[in-house]
């Protein structure tokens, strides 16, 4: 019964737009919590209690609980090393330098590196010219994101910019690794053990970078930004994504983070009436302009499945 919870919820479009409200108020999320724990710490907590739930819930809600072969185990692997402990190390430790907001937008360009990662690898079909223009679009967006000075040292917000890039770079080259990965293995199962050996690669990067459980600050706001962290853009998200994953595939589920940034921002301004700058906004629809250019065919098709003949104009 239990098996196929996913399955039966077939609004796809309305589980695309939870995953981004989600995934978006996460940036914020972890912006507030990093005053509160250090960085990879408190990414290695997030999935150490994550994957313990989503492992359970696999218990329970499948025949399988763990990877049998040894396909299933490097799909596992592939996940946990490049989707959980690479992509959220970078990520934390980003926010540091860059607001969350920001960091939003210059994870937009996943979709982008995805689409080159999947031609590249040939799982995805090869960039045509105006793909690669739709790439170079792309860098050029986070570019215009990182406003860099000529003849200027490397200041705190481009670090953090670089980071999230090479954060954003992890997750995109992930979700393509796993797609010839693909096994019968259930989502949950593969989650819940991907979460625990990112966890467990988080705690071994925390180790070496000497942070400290002594370091955290247990207040209110802490525990809520954690839990909000764990429970809902991690378990629940997480579960959504590799379900949009298996249905749209890489490169159309990753339209996810064009939603992301607005979301994020909106959080932002509302919780502390920040807002980003034109240059940022900017930059965020250049990227946008380089996947729409890389993924035109697609996208066309991908709205004329779903836009209601009615409606067309």
């Amino acid at each position: 019964m239990h098996a196929n919870l996913w399955r039966r919820l077939s609004d796809t479009s309305g589980m695309f737009l939870i995953l981004a409200i989600l995934w978006g108020t996460s940036f914020v999320a972890i912006e507030v919590g990093l005053h509160h724990f250090p960085p990879i710490l408190f990414a290695a907590l997030r999935y150490d209690v994550a994957g313990l739930i989503v492992l359970g819930y696999a218990l329970y809600s499948t025949d399988r609980w763990r990877p049998r072969t040894r396909q299933e185990w490097l799909q596992t692997a592939v996940t946990a090393v490049f989707v959980f402990a690479a992509y959220h190390a970078l990520l934390y430790i980003g926010e540091q330098h860059i607001s969350g907001a920001v960091a939003a937008v210059v994870i937009s360009l996943s979709p982008i590196l995805t689409a080159g990662f999947g031609s590249v690898l040939k799982v995805d079909d090869p960039l045509q010219p105006l793909g690669a223009i739709g790439f170079l679009c792309g860098i050029a967006g986070v570019v215009v994101v990182v406003q860099p000075e000529p003849g200027t040292a490397l200041s705190s917000s481009l670090i953090g910019v670089l980071l999230v890039f090479i954060a954003g770079t992890s997750f995109a080259l992930g979700s393509v690794l796993t797609r010839p990965l693909h096994t019968g293995l259930p989502v949950q199962t593969m989650e819940g053990w991907s979460m625990l050996l990112g966890a467990g690669l988080l705690h071994v990067v925390s180790l070496g970078r000497g942070e400290s459980f002594a370091a955290i600050e247990w207040t209110g706001t802490a525990v809520v930004s954690l839990a909000y962290l764990t429970l809902v853009s991690g378990v629940v998200a997480f579960l959504l994504y590799f379900e949009l994953l298996d249905r749209l595939g890489p490169t159309e589920i990753n339209l996810v983070g064009y939603l992301e940034p607005v979301v994020a921002t909106a959080v932002t301004w509302l919780l502390f009436g920040d807002l980003v700058d034109s240059t940022t906004l900017f930059g965020f629809a250049v990227i946008f302009a380089g996947f729409a250019l890389i993924k035109r065919h697609a996208l066309s098709g991908f709205l004329r499945d779903r836009v209601p003949v009615g409606r067309r104009f």
